[in-house]
């Protein structure tokens, strides 16, 4: 299943290498906990002033790999890091503090060339209600401590991570401004069809072999949904539970349509992640319903991480320009 490996790559890994970076800039990060009864929920803030010069919390809910958020690599006098954070510190503006939650038993940081086992707390919390709780948790304990300094809380949700935004817009009422990026209206069970049904179009299946392969497909939902909390059972990679899948299936266009504060949505129209007719259902709901919150912007071309392949197959990183057009937008909108 082609399709399907490239869905899965995309959608669990979102994992750049970044050369040139400064490991100092890392070191610039502040460590928090928020303990509660049998948890502690660790997050991570990075800002450019001194604390008490910050006007606006910036929340990166990043998407479902199963890692730590940076791994490091030192060799030969410089530094590689990977990372599910995409973000270069240079484009954070001076009056954000930026806030990143490490995933449920991952450290911040590991070595990249030693394996880290994924920890079975890790599969015991795979949720999307776990994620929002860490969110709401994180978002509230930021306002404690800044409240009365702080103008906007914004949460940006890239990926998974969307799906996480849409929901935490549904329980969390200080967020001021949603980013979008990267995620579907529809259950994320549908893209698998969809893609499907693109490469028939394409003449790259027959009708009967995709028959067959959507009739398997049909066969996995059913069991993911007969034992939705199963962290034994895989589906579309071994980081990747049942209970995970069934736990994200809910369609976010439900709890999106719940939030009244603006809101910035962003899909590739390339997303091989995401079908981009899964992300246009947003607009037209949002029209049906007649909400008049949603920035709606499909940008040409671009992938799920929002790269362009060039003709000599190369790819050109447009990251940072969808994050501009985003900070533009929070200026702009109140």
């Amino acid at each position: 299943m082609k399709q399907t490996s490239i869905f899965i790559l995309l959608i669990l890994t979102c994992n750049l290498t970044l050369f040139g970076q400064r490991f100092s800039e890392l070191k610039n990060y502040n460590h928090h906990s928020v303990i509660i009864e049998n948890d502690t929920i660790n997050y991570h803030t990075y800002a450019k002033q001194k604390i008490d010069s910050i006007n606006t919390i910036l929340l990166y809910i990043q998407g479902s790999s199963a890692q730590s958020l940076y791994q490091i690599k030192k060799e030969n006098g410089g530094v590689s890091i990977g990372t599910s954070v995409a973000f270069d510190f240079a484009t954070i503006p001076k009056d954000y503090v930026f806030v990143v939650i490490s995933r449920k038993g991952f450290p911040f940081s590991t070595e990249m060339d030693e394996p880290f086992p994924i920890p079975k707390s890790y599969f015991e919390h795979q949720t999307i209600d776990y994620r929002v709780k860490q969110a709401d948790l994180v978002i509230n304990d930021l306002y404690k401590k800044l409240g009365k300094q702080i103008d906007k809380v914004i949460a940006l949700g890239h990926s998974e991570g969307s799906d996480v935004v849409a929901k935490l817009g549904t329980v969390n009422e200080k967020i001021t401004h949603f980013g979008y990026w990267s995620g579907g209206g529809n259950t994320q069970f549908i893209d698998f069809i969809t893609f499907i049904r693109k490469d028939v179009d394409k003449g790259n299946l027959t009708e009967e072999q995709a028959k067959v392969k959507i009739d398997s497909l049909f066969n996995d939902f059913r069991a993911i949904m007969a034992d939705p909390n199963a962290t034994d059972k895989f589906w579309e990679g071994d980081d990747n539970s049942y209970k995970r899948w069934s736990h994200f299936s809910e369609p976010p266009i439900k709890n999106l349509l719940q939030i009244d504060k603006p809101l910035f949505v962003a899909i590739g129209t390339k997303d091989q992640a995401v079908s981009v007719e899964s992300a246009y259902l947003i607009p037209v709901e949002f029209i049906r319903h007649k909400k008049t919150n949603l920035t709606f912007i499909a940008y040409p071309n671009l992938d799920h991480g929002f790269e362009k392949e060039l003709e000599n197959g190369e790819f050109k990183d447009y990251w940072n320009d969808v994050f501009q057009d985003f900070l533009n937008w929070i200026n702009e909108t109140k």
